[in-house]
């Protein structure tokens, strides 16, 4: 058994600890419950009894034991059917799928020596577009976690494949639900939640998984024939960069979140024409900052950078070092709108992201910016030609 889920060396204490308390304790992806699941339930219908825990190899190489919340067999005979349930533990990361059931449901397939096959059962998203690496039609299981599962499977089988094969379902009750709280929609994956995971592990606010996602709604636009791509920080961004640009395809439209270098960089990769970035002064100053991931806490604004801007467009010396001592972006883009000088601040601070975003993440593509107030209404557009 590893020691995997005990807590990590303390990190670095940073503004707003005392607000926010942050765990550093690290857990499970949905593939390695998954795995786990499958090895448990193969397990049951070789030796008629379910264990209470299994011993299960992660895709990094490492064991973990994990306990089996629930198992049974059904049946009798050739159609005897095992079940195992795994509870997947996130650890302190902020992760949707954190609880949720993942089932196993394994049976023989006589005569069908060596054949491990693996389908999707309720809870466990369909994927409906291409770009993701995975066959249309079929269930959203990654491929890690599916060799993942089969190795496992494979593992404790014996000698069960030399004359019959096994069927392994990946259920998740309660999916779809779930998935109400991912990007999948976006994905073109409907129905439930993708089966995810690289090395096993989720590292509490790695939010590799959400990173992710990212790069994979990228590659579903490019993958479609989109030449352009609208990169937004949250919801209300997107919602705001939907209105001013009615006339694109849903796919074009991706929820970056923090992960700047990430989108950036798939951009690049896929050699899309025009990126559009729907932000508001926060995350804006963050990217004039030359940061790869903007999350609260990676840095703290730059408020120097506000100051500058402020000092740019005439905010008078008492106001400019005000916001240079201030908390948050917020504060100097009220302060500035109360004297009718938001445009121009805005527009600042977009010229300086758009100069550090192409020196940052170099390509032929033309990079345009639009920013929105707090209540999602339209500022100003920036093309990269015509900076300030």
């Amino acid at each position: 058994m590893s020691d995997l889920g005990q807590a990590l060396p303390p990190a670095r204490v940073r503004k707003g600890d005392g607000r926010r308390a942050r765990g550093h304790r690290s857990g499970f992806t949905t593939g390695a419950c998954a795995a786990a699941a499958a090895r448990a339930a193969t397990l049951g219908l070789l030796t008629g009894v379910l264990p209470d825990s299994v011993l299960c190899r992660l895709p990094n190489g490492r064991e973990h034991r994990f306990v089996v919340s629930d198992g049974r067999l059904d049946g009798e005979g050739s159609e005897r059917v095992a079940h195992a349930v795994i509870v997947k533990d996130a650890g302190d990361d902020p992760d949707a799928t954190h609880g949720a059931h993942l089932t196993a449901a394994v049976r023989r397939l006589p005569q069908r020596a060596g054949e491990v096959l693996l389908q999707g059962g309720v809870g466990v998203g369909v994927v409906t577009k291409d770009g993701l690496g995975l066959a249309v039609g079929g269930p959203a299981i990654n491929p890690v976690p599916r060799r993942n599962i089969r190795d496992n499977v494979i593992a404790v089988a014996g000698e069960l494949l030399l004359h019959d094969g096994l069927e392994i379902t990946i259920s998740v009750p309660g999916g779809e639900a779930m998935a109400k709280r991912t990007l999948n929609a976006r994905l073109g994956i409907v129905g439930g939640i993708s089966i995810l995971g690289t090395t096993g592990i989720v590292r509490p606010y790695s939010t590799a998984a959400f990173r992710a996602s990212v790069v994979q709604a990228v590659e579903v636009a490019a993958k479609q024939g989109q030449t352009r791509v609208v990169f937004t920080t949250g919801g209300r961004t997107e919602k705001f960069a939907m209105r001013q640009l009615p006339e694109l395809d849903e796919a074009c439209f991706v929820q970056m979140g923090d992960f700047v270098k990430a989108a950036f960089q798939s951009a690049v990769k896929h050699r899309l024409a025009r990126v559009y970035l729907g932000a508001m002064v926060g995350k804006l100053t963050k990217m004039c900052q030359g940061l790869a991931v903007t999350h609260a806490w990676k840095a703290e604004i730059d408020r120097d950078i506000l100051a500058a801007s402020a000092q740019e467009v005439g905010a008078p010396p008492d106001l400019v070092e005000a916001i240079r001592a201030a908390e948050t972006a917020r504060f100097a883009a009220e302060r500035l709108a109360s004297l009718g000088l938001s445009l121009a601040f805005h527009r600042s601070l977009a010229g300086k992201a758009i100069r550090s975003l192409k020196s940052d993440y170099p390509g032929p593509y033309q990079l345009s910016i639009l920013v929105c107030d707090f209540e999602g209404r339209f500022i100003c557009r920036l093309e990269e030609d015509e900076q300030p």
